[in-house]
């Protein structure tokens, strides 16, 4: 999110300052007049399309055209963000459980195969997420540690799908 909002133009362009109208009483006319002073240096223009409050609660944001965030419930009882990072071919996983970055083994066929050499805590071990349909509704995670014969599986769905 800090990304997507570090990435907004923030423009400032010259400021309009009007001269006083002048009053029908005195007699006297000016015209408004334009000032060619800078903005002020803290001011910040943000641009977006839509407010922060609507960013915040998406569940699938794009930054820009080759990443995209979504989150998943999984059974047993897994939270996972997923960020898709289409141009290096690479999803980097948010738990509880740690944080990893996997990347994908397929050429985009679905499912798409992400897989790591290390356990989602970073421990040895490997990781595999494969996820499927156009818009990644459904994906499953198989983990395991040091003992690779011992695999958790999580099937996980997409919120807000």
């Amino acid at each position: 999110m800090t990304g997507l909002l570090a990435s907004v133009l923030a423009l400032s362009a010259c400021q309009d300052k009007a001269e006083p109208d002048s009053s029908v009483d005195t007699g006297t006319s000016s015209e408004p007049t334009m000032s060619a002073e800078p903005a002020e240096p803290n001011e910040t223009v943000v641009a977006s399309n839509e407010g922060i409050d609507g960013v915040k609660d998406d569940t699938n944001a794009m930054v820009d055209g080759s990443v995209a965030q979504s989150s998943y419930l999984c059974t047993p009882a897994l939270k996972v963000t997923a960020t898709y990072k289409d141009d290096a071919n690479e999803v980097v996983l948010e738990t509880d459980k740690g944080t990893l970055s996997l990347m994908q083994t397929n050429d985009n066929t679905n499912p798409e195969v992400y897989e790591a050499s290390t356990a989602l805590d970073g421990a040895e071990g490997f990781t595999q997420w494969r996820v499927a349909h156009e818009d990644r509704a459904t994906g499953v995670m198989r983990m395991a540690g040091a003992d690779q014969s011992d695999v958790t599986t999580y099937e996980c769905d997409k919120v807000g799908a």
